[in-house]
């Protein structure tokens, strides 16, 4: 196990969403998994996305994806500049289906803070 993961204490203020979606079959991944899975560890009270996960399968993509992800704030800036910064930035196949699922993860925390009247 990384030792990384261990170190995560995540506060009373984060909720955690995962989708998913459909892979190009062009790429190894997507021969193997078929879907990916985006989680986005996110602070309710600021917006700020404060970790992710990622089932792409080579680190070098994971790290590079918490880069993009990992400091974005929804609430000053919604969810389109950081689709556009992904699919500005990150050129592997599985851009496309990236772009949906954090859409989606986007979309259900929406969804939960009003129903949750926060």
């Amino acid at each position: 196990m990384n030792p990384k993961l261990l170190e995560k204490n995540y506060s009373n203020e984060t909720v955690y969403f995962i989708s998913y979606a459909k892979l190009p079959d062009n790429m190894t991944a997507g021969l193997m998994h078929k879907i990916v899975g985006l989680g986005m560890v996110i602070n309710y009270k600021t917006g700020v996305i404060e970790d992710i996960s990622c089932t792409l399968m080579t680190t070098v993509a994971k790290q590079f994806l918490e880069d993009v992800f990992i400091g974005y704030n929804l609430y000053d800036k919604g969810i389109n500049p950081l689709l556009d910064d992904i699919k500005f930035r990150f050129h592997g196949n599985s851009m496309k289906s990236l772009c949906v699922v954090a859409k989606e993860n986007h979309k259900r925390f929406t969804e939960w803070k009003q129903k949750n009247n926060l």
